[in-house]
């Protein structure tokens, strides 16, 4: 059985030729010729199936033979906010597994003890696309750019909100238990979860969060890298909202 190959195409409904990444890859490296067959993801719910109708040196036409809308598997939309490590390559782990696993959007956090003040998305973005196309993932994941954490926490955002951080002195939930009260769990409301940098958040930022209603939590007993922290809420977070589980 020939396996299917995927492409990531937004408002592929609408177009007739492969993004200009993606056409190189169809025809230079997979090699493919009019009238084959391919499926095309737009990220928004819905896969495509379609045919080659041109290959050119530079250019892949194509012509839409079935639409297969998706059903989602999780309830609610999940947002993971983490403030970037110092190094890029932990930041692109995560991004790559938490998409695999299963998020709706990435945001990023310039905090007091950040050690990366600056964060370039474009590349993080061409891992998201990947890790989509690898996980057969109908919707993909927003990337949102790096923002100050006070500007952050000051927007207005609806559902279930909370900010993990180490501090004993402030009171913590376990963030697992939480997630599996039924009333959060069988819940449709967005679950937005705040990563901390490797220093931690300052005290005053974990105040402030609070304060502008987000919850105190604690991921385990356990003290985690920035990335296996963001990973780890993200499995209970994707997990908890499961459909079917």
């Amino acid at each position: 059985m020939k396996e299917e190959r995927y492409f990531y195409v937004p408002d592929a409904a609408s177009q007739k030729e492969l993004p200009p990444e993606e056409a190189m890859h169809a025809l230079r490296v997979l090699r493919l010729k009019g009238g084959d067959e391919m499926v095309l993801m737009d990220g928004q719910g819905t896969f495509y199936r379609a045919v080659v109708t041109i290959a050119a040196t530079k250019r892949c036409m194509y012509e839409i033979t079935e639409a297969m809308p998706q059903t989602r598997d999780w309830r609610g939309r999940l947002h993971l906010v983490m403030a970037p490590t110092k190094m890029m390559e932990r930041v692109e782990w995560f991004v790559e597994k938490a998409t695999e696993i299963g998020v709706d959007e990435f945001s990023f956090l310039n905090c007091r003890f950040s050690e990366r003040k600056l964060l370039r998305t474009v590349r993080l973005e061409k891992i998201v696309i990947s890790a989509v196309k690898q996980s057969r993932k109908a919707w993909k994941p927003l990337v949102n750019p790096q923002v100050n954490f006070k500007d952050f926490i000051h927007q207005e955002r609806e559902g279930q909100k909370f900010i993990a951080h180490c501090y004993p002195e402030v009171g913590r939930e376990d963030l697992f238990r939480i997630l599996q009260q039924p009333d959060i769990a069988m819940g449709d409301d967005d679950i937005t979860i705040l990563i901390g940098p490797e220093g931690d958040f300052s005290i005053d930022e974990v105040h402030d969060a609070i304060a502008h209603g987000y919850r105190s939590i604690s991921l385990g007993r356990e003290r985690l890298r920035t990335e296996t922290a963001a990973l780890a809420a993200t499995m209970m977070g994707h997990l908890s909202r499961r459909i079917g589980i």
